[in-house]
C-alpha cells in the first residue's frame, strides 16, 4: 500500500510540475513581448496561439492568420508557441530585409528534427558555411540546361497518367491519389534514375515508401507536437521521426544506384549523377548561358561558390535525395490537385485556358522546355493556385547575430533581436491579405496577366520563398506540374461529381494543404 502511495504522490509531483512549467512559460512570454511593446494575441497555456489547429479544429495555417489578423496595421506581431515565441512579419519591406539584404543575419532556418537519419543532414538543416557550400554544390543540378534534359522523363510519365485516365474517364476520380502518384514516378525517374508506373503497379516499393513517410500514426503526431515543444527532445533520446525501414530503403537506393554507375560506368542525367560528381569533388558551377525562366514564379540562384570546393560523405549526398523527394512528392501534388480541382469549379477559368492550350496544340507538335512560356494563361493560373494555397505556409528564419528590428508601429520602441530568436514570415496570410489581393477568396488568375502582375507588391508573393534560402527546385516543380495541367486539360473536360466541393475548405487534420473532404471531380474525354 505504501508503495501505491508513493507511486500516486510522485505522479502527483510530476504533474504538478508539468503544470507549473507550461504556466511559467505561458506567463514568461506573454512578459516578452509587453516589455518589448509587441501586440499579441493572448493564447492559452501549453498550446499558445496554435490551440484549435491541436484540436484539428481548423488547419495550422489558419491558426496563423488569425494572429497577423488580429492587428492589420502593425509591421510585426507575437506569435506564442508551446514555450517560445516567434515574430510573424506582417510588413513586405521587413521581409525584403530580413531574407535578403540582411540575409547574414538571418542565414538558419530552425532545427527540427536534427536527429532524423538523411532529413536532419539535408540541405534544410544545415547552418551557415556548411548550407552555404552544399547550396553551391547542389545548384548546378536545377539549371535551365539540366531541367531541358530532365523534361522528356517527365513528359513520359505525364503520358501515363492520360492513358490511365482515358480508361477512368466519367469515373469519380481522386485528384490526391492519381498526383501523388504522378510525382512519385516523377522523382523515381528524374531523381533515382528508376522506370516506375504506379498506376499499374500500385504497390511498389518506392511509393510505399513515401507513403509511409507522410502517413503519421498516432505515435509520430505526439512526437511532432513533442518537437514542437521540446526542440532538442528527440536528439536527446535519439528517436527518429520517420520509419527506420524507409530510411534503410532510401539510404541503400542512393548507395546502390551509385555503386552500379561507378562500377559500369553508366551516366545518366538525373540527381543521382549529379551527386556523384559531388562526392568526387569535380562537380563545378558554371554560368548557364541560356538561363530562362519556366514561369513568373521561378526563383534564381543568389548563391554562388566561394573557396575550395567541399568534398562530401555519401550520408551527406544520401540526405539531399531524401529531401529532394520530400519535397517534390508532397508540395507539387498539393499544388497539382489544388489546382485542377480549382478549374474544375471555375469552368469560366477552364474554358479559357483550354481555348488557349488549344491553339498552341495546333501550332506546336509538342510542348518542349523552349516553348512552355508561351502558355501565358496556363502560367497565371498555377500562379493564382500557389497564391490562394501555397504549400510553404511560412517562411522561418533564425536570428545567428543581433539585429534591430524597427517599430512595430509610430511611435513605438525598436526591437533587439539576439541569436537563437526566430521569425515567421507568413506566406498563407500575405497571399490572402486583401491589401495585396482583393477578394483574395476569389479564384482569378488574371491577377498574374502581363497587363496587372505589374500590380503585384513585391515581396507579397513568394510560392518558393524569397532571398538565398528559396527552393532550390522551382524550376523542377514548375515544368513537371504545367506538363500534366498542360495535358489533362487538353484531353479533358473537368467536371463536379457529387463528393466534387465547392467552395474548397482546408482539411483540418493535416500539415498538408488539401480540400475537406478530399478532391474527387470526373473527367470527359474531348472530342
Amino acid at each position: 500500500m505504501k508503495k501505491k502511495e508513493m507511486i500516486s504522490e510522485l505522479l502527483v509531483l510530476i504533474f504538478t510540475t508539468i503544470i507549473v512549467y507550461f504556466v511559467y512559460t505561458y506567463k514568461r512570454s506573454h512578459y516578452y513581448l509587453d516589455k518589448r511593446g509587441v501586440k499579441y494575441v493572448p493564447g492559452v497555456p501549453l498550446f499558445g496561439n496554435s490551440l484549435q489547429a491541436s484540436l484539428q479544429k481548423r488547419h495550422p495555417c489558419e491558426d496563423f492568420d488569425a494572429v497577423y489578423k488580429a492587428f492589420p496595421d502593425e509591421k510585426y506581431v507575437g506569435f506564442i508557441e508551446t514555450s517560445t515565441v516567434a515574430l510573424i512579419i506582417r510588413d513586405p519591406e521587413l521581409i525584403k530585409n530580413i531574407t535578403v539584404k540582411d540575409f547574414d543575419h538571418f542565414t538558419d532556418h530552425r532545427s527540427f528534427f536534427e536527429n532524423s537519419e538523411l532529413f536532419g543532414g539535408s540541405l534544410v538543416m544545415m547552418k551557415g558555411e556548411k548550407w552555404h557550400d552544399m547550396r553551391a554544390t547542389l545548384s548546378p543540378a536545377f539549371t535551365s540546361s539540366k531541367m531541358k534534359q530532365i523534361m522528356p522523363f517527365m513528359a513520359q510519365i505525364s503520358d501515363n497518367i492520360i492513358e490511365h485516365l482515358k480508361d477512368h474517364q466519367l469515373e469519380d476520380i481522386d485528384l490526391g491519389d492519381i498526383m501523388h502518384r504522378y510525382t512519385n514516378d516523377v522523382i523515381a525517374s528524374a531523381g533515382f534514375g528508376l522506370q516506375v508506373n504506379s498506376l499499374k503497379d500500385k504497390e511498389n516499393e518506392f511509393y510505399m515508401a513515401g507513403q509511409n513517410l507522410f502517413k503519421f500514426n498516432a505515435v509520430q503526431k505526439l512526437l511532432f507536437i513533442a518537437t514542437a515543444i521540446f526542440p532538442g527532445l528527440l536528439k536527446i533520446l535519439k528517436i527518429n521521426l520517420f520509419p527506420e525501414k524507409t530510411i534503410k530503403f532510401f539510404r541503400h537506393l542512393v548507395t546502390s544506384t551509385m555503386e552500379y554507375r561507378e562500377k559500369n560506368n553508366v551516366e545518366r542525367p538525373d540527381i543521382i549523377q549529379l551527386l556523384m560528381q559531388a562526392s568526387k569533388g569535380i562537380l563545378k558551377h558554371t554560368a548557364d548561358s541560356n538561363e530562362k525562366d519556366v514561369g513568373f514564379a521561378a526563383t534564381k540562384e543568389i548563391v554562388k561558390p566561394q573557396g575550395a570546393v567541399r568534398q562530401w560523405s555519401q550520408d551527406e549526398l544520401c540526405g539531399q535525395v531524401f529531401l529532394f523527394f520530400i519535397a517534390g512528392f508532397e508540395s507539387s501534388a498539393s499544388v497539382l490537385v489544388m489546382c485542377i480541382h480549382e478549374l474544375t469549379i471555375n469552368p469560366e477559368v477552364q474554358e479559357k485556358l483550354y481555348q488557349e492550350i488549344r491553339t498552341f496544340h495546333k501550332k506546336n507538335s509538342s510542348l518542349t522546355f523552349d516553348n512552355i512560356t508561351e502558355l501565358k494563361y496556363l502560367d497565371c493560373v498555377l500562379n493564382e493556385t500557389m497564391r490562394k494555397w501555397t504549400s510553404a505556409m511560412i517562411m522561418d528564419r533564425v536570428c545567428v547575430k543581433p539585429y534591430e528590428l524597427p517599430p512595430p508601429r509610430e511611435g513605438a520602441k525598436t526591437l533587439q533581436l539576439k541569436p537563437g530568436d526566430f521569425v515567421y514570415n507568413s506566406l498563407y496570410s500575405i497571399h490572402m491579405d486583401p491589401k495585396y489581393y482583393p477578394q483574395p477568396k476569389l479564384f482569378d488568375p488574371d491577377r498574374f496577366s502581363d497587363e496587372n502582375k505589374h500590380k503585384i507588391k513585391p515581396f507579397t508573393f513568394m510560392p518558393f520563398g524569397v532571398g538565398p534560402r528559396n527552393c532550390i527546385g522551382s524550376r523542377f516543380a514548375l515544368l513537371e506540374i504545367k506538363l500534366l495541367v498542360y495535358k489533362i486539360v487538353l484531353n479533358f473536360k473537368l467536371l463536379k461529381c457529387e463528393k466534387t466541393s465547392d467552395p474548397i475548405e482546408l482539411h483540418t487534420e493535416d500539415f498538408n494543404i488539401k480540400a475537406k473532404g478530399g478532391s474527387w471531380i470526373r473527367m470527359e474525354l474531348r472530342q
